[in-house]
C-alpha cells in the first residue's frame, strides 16, 4: 500500500484540472495553497518529527525566497528561473548562518530562538524600503515555461505540485538511507547517536538547512503566484500555522505533511466563510478553533491524523512480504584485528570530578584483545562513569585512555567509535518506533560513506543494501532473526539489550564496551549470551564488561577488576577475587 501511495496520489492530482470546470476556478486556488503550504511542513517533517528539533520561524525563510525573487526581477528584471538559484543560495546561508547559533541550545531555548529570528526576520523585511515595506512589492513577472507565461492559477497549479512531489521523493529517499537512520537517532539522543559515530551537531544543520530550502522553494512560487509580497504572510503566525499543520497531519511522516496542509487549509476558509454567519460578527475565530482541534489531536492522536489513517486502511489490505525481506549483498570491508594477547586497551590513573564528588579516583587497567575483562563493585562505585570517561562521553578530569596505543581521552565519543571501540548503555537506549533491523543498522553507520545528496537522490542503493545485510547478519548472530522487523521497543528488556549488542556489533569493533548486557535476561538467555561473548573472544576481540550477576562474571570473564567507591579495590583472575578479603568486606561485609 504504501508503494502505491504516490503513484495513485500523482495520478489523482494530475487530473484535477482537467475534471474542474472553468468555472471552479476556486478550488484550483485552493489547491495551489495547500502545495505551498505542504511543501514549508514538509521540511518541519524532516525537522521537527523525524529530528526532533522544534521551529516556529519556517514562515521566514518562505519570506526569504519571496522576497529574493521579488526584488531581483522588479528591481533588475532577472529572469525569475535564475533568481530561484539565488534564493535558494542566500536562503541556505541565512539557514547556516541561523543554525549555527541557535541549533547549538537545547530544551526550551531551541523553540524560543527560532521565535526570536522569525520576528526578526520579518520585521526586516517590512523595514527595507527597496522590498516596499509593509505595503508590500508589486509587478512581480510571471514564471516560463517551455515559452509559455504562467499567469493564471490553473497554469501554475502543475508546476507547485511537481516541486512538492519531488520534494517528496527526495525526502522518503533521505529517510530511507544510512542518513536518515542518523536523523532519526538524533531522537534518541546525544550520547547514544555520537556514540555509534553520528555527527549529530552536522546532521541537525543538514535537516534545518533542508528545511529551508523547501520553505524558501515556497516562498518563490507564491512570488510569482501572487505576482504581489508583502510581510503578512511571513510573519509569526503564519510559522505556527506550518507547525500546526505539520503536526495534525502526522509530524513523523512524510504524507502528513500533505494531509495536514490540505486539513488545516480547508477548515479555515470553511470557518471564515461560517463563523461570521453563526457569530454575526468577523474575527480571527477560526484560530480558537484550530488551539481546540490541536489539543484533542495530541490528546486522541499524538503522532497526527495520517498514521491513524492509514492503521485503518491497512486493515483491509494484505501485507506487502516483500517489504521484510533483506537483500543479500556483498559484506562490508573489516578493520584489521589486533593480534591476540596485545594490550588494546590502557586506562592509566583516571580521575573523573563532577563538582566537588569525585567519582573516579586514580583508576589504572588494561584490556588485551581475544579477553574478557569484568568491571565489578556495588551500586556507585563508579563503572558506569569509567565506561563513559573510555568512550568519550565524559571525558576524565585527570590521567590518560590510550587505545590502541593511540591516546584518546580528549576525542570525542564518535571519533573514538571510529578507531574501533563500541558500547552499549546501562539504560537501554534504542529508537523504539523503528524496526529492530534499522536500530541495528544505525551501528554500522561509519562504515558507510554515502551522503544526504546520494540519498535524495537514491544514489546510495548498493551501499545500502550492504549496511542492511551487515546488520541483518548480526541481529542473526545475536539470535534475534524472528524479530528483526519488530518495532525495538516491543521487545522486553532483556531482548532490547541483546539489540544493543547487534548494535555495537554492526561497528566491526576490537574492542567492546558492554554495560550490565545480561540484566532482565532469563537463564537460558544469559547461557546464550556468555556463549556469544566466548565466541567474539575467540575472534580476537577484547571485552569489557560491567555486570552486577556474579555467576554470569565469574563464568566468562578473564580478569576482574572491584571496584568501590570510585577507586580500584582489587584485580586478578576470578578465583583470587572470590578469595579476596577485600572484596568479601566490600560485597558481604566480612568473611564470616
Amino acid at each position: 500500500m504504501r508503494r502505491l501511495t504516490l503513484p495513485l496520489f500523482v495520478a489523482l492530482l494530475a487530473l484535477v484540472p482537467v475534471v474542474l470546470p472553468s468555472s471552479a476556478e476556486f478550488y484550483v486556488t485552493l489547491l495551489n495553497y495547500i502545495g505551498l503550504y505542504a511543501l514549508v511542513a514538509l521540511g518541519l517533517v524532516l525537522l521537527t518529527g523525524v529530528g526532533g528539533l522544534t521551529s516556529f520561524g519556517q514562515a521566514a525563510f518562505v519570506g526569504v525566497g519571496a522576497y529574493t525573487t521579488a526584488w531581483l526581477t522588479t528591481a533588475f528584471g532577472w529572469n525569475p528561473w535564475l533568481t530561484l538559484v539565488i534564493a535558494f543560495a542566500a536562503t541556505t546561508l541565512v539557514a547556516l548562518a541561523l543554525g549555527f547559533i541557535t541549533l547549538r541550545m537545547g530544551g526550551h531555548y531551541l523553540p524560543l530562538g527560532t521565535i526570536a529570528w522569525g520576528i526578526s526576520l520579518y520585521f526586516l523585511f517590512g523595514n527595507i524600503e527597496s522590498f516596499g515595506g509593509h505595503t508590500g512589492l508589486g509587478g512581480i513577472p510571471p514564471v516560463s515555461l517551455f515559452g509559455m507565461e504562467l499567469k493564471s492559477g490553473r497554469e501554475f497549479y502543475y508546476l507547485i505540485w511537481i516541486a512538492l512531489m519531488l520534494g517528496v521523493v527526495a525526502t522518503q529517499n533521505l529517510l530511507d538511507s544510512r542518513d536518515g537512520r542518523a536523523i532519526r537517532a538524533l531522537k534518541g539522543g546525544v550520547v547514544m547517536a555520537e556514540a555509534m559515530g553520528v555527527n549529530t551537531a552536522w546532521y541537525k544543520i543538514v535537516i534545518f538547512t533542508i528545511a529551508a530550502q523547501f520553505a524558501c522553494v515556497s516562498g518563490w512560487l507564491y512570488a510569482h503566484l501572487q505576482r504581489f509580497v508583502n510581510p503578512t504572510p511571513f510573519s509569526l503566525t503564519q510559522g505556527i500555522e506550518y507547525l500546526f499543520m505539520a503536526v495534525i497531519g502526522g509530524v513523523g511522516h512524510v504524507w502528513g505533511a500533505l494531509l495536514g496542509a490540505g486539513l488545516i487549509t480547508i477548515l479555515k476558509q470553511w470557518l471564515q466563510d461560517l463563523l461570521p454567519k453563526l457569530l454575526g460578527q468577523s474575527g480571527n475565530f477560526e484560530v480558537i478553533v484550530f488551539g481546540l482541534v490541536m489539543i484533542f489531536v495530541l490528546h486522541r492522536a499524538r503522532d497526527g491524523l495520517w498514521p491513524v489513517i492509514m492503521q485503518r486502511i491497512e486493515r483491509f489490505l494484505p501485507s506487502g512480504g516483500d517489504s521484510r525481506q533483506v537483500e543479500p549483498a556483498e559484506a562490508l570491508p573489516r578493520r584489521d584485528r589486533p593480534v591476540g594477547g596485545d594490550t588494546i586497551l590502557e586506562v592509566q590513573q583516571v580521575t573523573k570530578r563532577f563538582g566537588g564528588l569525585t567519582a573516579n579516583n586514580s583508576v589504572s587497567f588494561t584490556v588485551r584483545a581475544g579477553e574478557v575483562m569484568a568491571l565489578i563493585g556495588p551500586n556507585g562505585a563508579g563503572k558506569s562513569t569509567m565506561f563513559n570517561c573510555i568512550s568519550g562521553v565524559n571525558p576524565p578530569t585527570e590521567g590518560e585512555v590510550r587505545f590502541l596505543g593511540q591516546r584518546v581521552d580528549r576525542l570525542l565519543s564518535r571519533e573514538i567509535a571510529r578507531r574501533g571501540m563500541s558500547r552499549t548503555f546501562q539504560h537501554v537506549r534504542l529508537l523504539p518506533t523503528m524496526s529492530v533491523l534499522d536500530n541495528v543498522a544505525i551501528g554500522a553507520h561509519l562504515r558507510g560513506s554515502r551522503h544526504f545528496v546520494h540519498a535524495s537522490c537514491r544514489l546510495d542503493r548498493d551501499e545500502e543494501r550492504r549496511l542492511r545485510a551487515e546488520a541483518a547478519k548480526q541481529i542473526e548472530r545475536v539470535g534475534l532473526a524472528e524479530h528483526m522487523f519488530d518495532a525495538a521497543g516491543s521487545l522486553p528488556l532483556g531482548k532490547q539489550r541483546i539489540v544493543e549488542i547487534a548494535r555495537a556489533l554492526a561497528a566491526d569493533p576490537c574492542l567492546l564496551l558492554l554495560d550490565e548486557p545480561a540484566a532482565g535476561l532469563r537463564y537460558l538467555e544469559k547461557q546464550s549470551l556468555a556463549e556469544l561473548l566466548r565466541k567474539l573472544r575467540s575472534e580476537g576481540i577484547g571485552i569489557l564488561l560491567v555486570e552486577h550477576d556474579m555467576d554470569f562474571v565469574m563464568g566468562l570473564a578473564d580478569r576482574i577488576v572491584v571496584m568501590e567507591f570510585g577507586e580500584k579495590l582489587a584485580e586478578g583472575l576470578p578465583k583470587q577475587i572470590q578469595e579476596d578479603p577485600k572484596v568479601l568486606q566490600a560485597y558481604l561485609g566480612g568473611v564470616e
